[in-house]
């Protein structure tokens, strides 16, 4: 069996548990970086590739580009962040009249995992000059949830509407930096 098989075998066993099993399973994959690495290929592209897809669950493995961004979002879904590679930087945020406001912040290095509530507000970025990448797991289907997941811009922190294609298109766009990047010092 796959190691993506494997790791999917193992979350969808702790699905019935909730976060708390589910933090287990996230903890333990994530407590070997370079295994996980070598499983899930250290050359694998930029972006979020699901190794499983359900009402239930969904599991990904998110490759971040160096510097990449994503602006504040929703889940609507309960959710484990484990990361193997590099870091991630969460900001939390609240609502707060008619918009949001920063509420906290979390970093997070290999060997880490993040529980966060269905209602989390957070940012990410990849503070580092160098890839990034963690394990995301969901209790239940990140790309269509039963509530609509609600994002805010960067700018002007406005609410709209979340959609997959527009988290493709940043993932791609960070993947054209990186490589355009890497052009200039070859």
């Amino acid at each position: 069996m796959s190691l993506p098989d494997r790791i999917v075998e193992d979350c969808l066993d702790a699905v019935a548990g909730g976060q708390k099993a589910m933090r287990q399973v996230v903890a333990r994959w994530v407590s070997e970086p370079m295994a996980l690495l070598a499983g899930l290929g250290e050359d694998a592209p930029i972006g979020l590739r699901t190794l499983h897809r359900s009402g239930e669950l969904t599991v990904l493995d998110f490759v971040w580009a160096p510097d990449m961004t994503l602006p504040p979002h929703t889940h609507e879904v309960p959710a484990l962040i484990g990361v193997y590679a590099g870091r991630e930087d969460n900001i939390f945020w609240r609502r707060r009249d008619g918009g949001i406001e920063a509420a906290g912040a979390q970093t997070l290095g290999p060997r880490e995992v993040a529980t966060l509530g269905r209602d989390i507000i957070h940012s990410v970025t990849n503070p580092l000059g160098m890839r990034s990448r963690a394990l995301h797991v969901y209790l239940g289907d990140f790309f269509a949830p039963p509530t609509p997941r609600r994002e805010w811009d960067h700018g002007k922190l406005e609410e709209h509407d979340w959609t997959p294609d527009a988290v493709r298109q940043r993932f791609a766009e960070a993947e054209a930096r990186e490589a355009a990047m890497r052009s200039q010092t070859d």
